[in-house]
């Protein structure tokens, strides 16, 4: 059973001007987002900054998001290390808060063979109870998970795909005979990935346009396959103006330009460039989001 269908937000961490969480700002995130049709929340991911959380401060984040959903709208955990350890001790503790999912990113800077991927990802998905996510993003951890390790664990795991390979997804929806539960995890992808049978999106863009997020994988699900398109291909101006820098960066800017005063980043990400901030403004605008 999939955790969800539909549209989840990969949503940011706001910060205070000092740098430290705030969670009445996460607190009025969450609430838009489920007022504009989001269909769960990812808590903690690479778009929240996860990498430069603490441990306290991550699961802080974690156990004030479960409470503030309280069962609205299933909740998912980014608990992903690539320490196995580590994921394995983040995982379990978000498991005690009540969480209906895990989001797992494939392990960084040490790059495991696929048969480390198997051993990683077995041991985190044996060491708790609730359904895994693997995350497939190959541009920042530099492995990609192959289709042949996603099939050899698919019967206990989901899966995010952010690899922009449609060939691959393609080749694990064929190898899985369309039964994997497989998310795009690129905003300019979601109705291609729809197409080949995926079941929604874990979006960055929904932190700025939730409604119009859920209603792009909504139209699709319920057959209107134009509107759907419609909604993907005028949206693209606005998703590549949000990925022109690393993400969490445009996407902090864009809340920020929104009036939703989210915050600072934590080093290394920095603020903005001038002349692609408003690149940022102006895709926007174009795409009907108010400004501040």
């Amino acid at each position: 059973m999939s955790i969800f269908k539909g549209a989840a937000v990969a949503i940011i961490t706001p910060m205070t001007e000092t740098q430290e969480v705030n969670y009445e700002k996460l607190g009025e995130l969450i609430e838009e987002q489920i007022a504009g049709g989001t269909d769960a929340i990812v808590i903690c991911g690479t778009t929240g900054e996860a990498s430069t959380l603490s441990h306290e401060e991550h699961l802080d984040a974690i156990k004030y998001t479960v409470e503030k959903v309280n069962h609205r709208i299933p909740v998912i955990a980014g608990t992903g290390s690539n320490s196995t350890e580590t994921a394995i001790y983040l995982s379990q503790e978000a498991e005690k808060y009540g969480v209906d999912g895990l989001l797992l990113v494939s392990p960084y800077y040490n790059k495991a063979t696929q048969k480390g991927l198997i051993a990683h990802f077995t041991a985190i998905a044996d060491s708790v109870k609730v359904p895994v996510i693997l995350y497939n993003i190959q541009g920042r951890t530099g492995v990609n998970i192959a289709p042949e390790t996603i099939v050899y664990l698919f019967n206990n795991v989901e899966v995010k795909e952010a690899s922009g390979n449609i060939s691959q997804v393609a080749k694990i929806m064929q190898l899985t005979d369309g039964k994997i539960d497989l998310y795009s995890g690129n905003d300019d992808q979601v109705v291609p990935i729809l197409s080949l049978g995926g079941s929604g999106v874990i979006s960055v863009l929904s932190n700025v346009a939730p409604r119009k997020t859920h209603d792009m994988v909504q139209k699709f699900l319920d057959g209107d396959v134009a509107g759907s398109r419609e909604i993907q291909l005028r949206a693209l101006p606005l998703i590549d103006a949000l990925f022109c820098e690393v993400n969490p960066i445009p996407v902090k800017a864009a809340l920020n330009l929104m009036g939703k005063e989210v915050g600072p980043l934590r080093l290394p990400l920095t603020e903005m460039e001038p002349q692609n901030q408003e690149r940022l403004a102006k895709a926007m605008k174009d795409f009907g989001i108010k400004l501040a």
